[in-house]
Parts: structure tokens; sequence; C-alpha cells
């Protein structure tokens, strides 16, 4: 599996739709990333992808007393239409090797 640079133009910093929740009664705090059908172009890699929220439905998604029935409209507010990937060198993936530094601005240049 080849590893691969996934962004927005300009390399703009983006945000997955996420859910957390503590269970009181087990002391257990839990998390979890919104996943979704990819859309072009990330369907050209994978048939899911993590739901990318506009940063305009960032305090609605957030606020908790955003009203459950206006929740779900913001996932159809994303950004997969505007993201934009290339393949990237292999280290990336190969925390193991010692022998090259695979934690540099050159792991994303395009391979």
């Amino acid at each position: 599996r080849d590893p691969w640079f996934i962004h927005l133009p300009d390399t703009e910093p983006f945000n997955f739709a996420g859910l957390w929740a503590h269970n009181k009664k087990l002391n257990v705090t839990s998390c979890t990333i919104i996943t979704m059908p990819a859309a072009e172009p990330m369907s050209q890699l994978h048939d899911r992808q993590p739901a990318i929220l506009a940063s305009d439905t960032y305090n609605a998604w957030l606020d908790p007393a955003t009203p459950a029935a206006d929740v779900k409209p913001l996932l159809g507010r994303n950004l997969d239409g505007e993201l934009q990937f290339h393949r990237v060198d292999r280290l990336v993936n190969a925390s193991s090797r010692s022998d090259k530094p695979n934690d540099d601005a050159t792991m994303i240049k395009p391979q």
C-alpha cells in the first residue's frame, strides 16, 4: 500500500467530524471519527473517508446545544471536492527504519 499526502489547496488545515462520550459508570472516555462514502476525488483511493467539516460549521458541530436535527446536515457541508492528493515516499509508513529520517518535509514531496 502506498502512502498519500491528502490536503486542501495551499495545505490549509482541516478537521474531521468526530464524536466523544464519557461513560461515568465505567469511567471510560471514548471517541470516534465519522466516516462516509468517499466522493470525488477521494473515491479514486478508497470507497470510504472521514467526514471533513467546512470551517463555518465548527461552532455548531462542537456546541452541545445544537439541536440533533441540525447536526446531520452539517455533514453534507464537507470539503470532499476540494481535497487534493499525491503519492509520497514509502518511508512515511516505515517508522522502524532508522537509516533514513522519516520526519521531515521531504516526506510529502510527490513520488
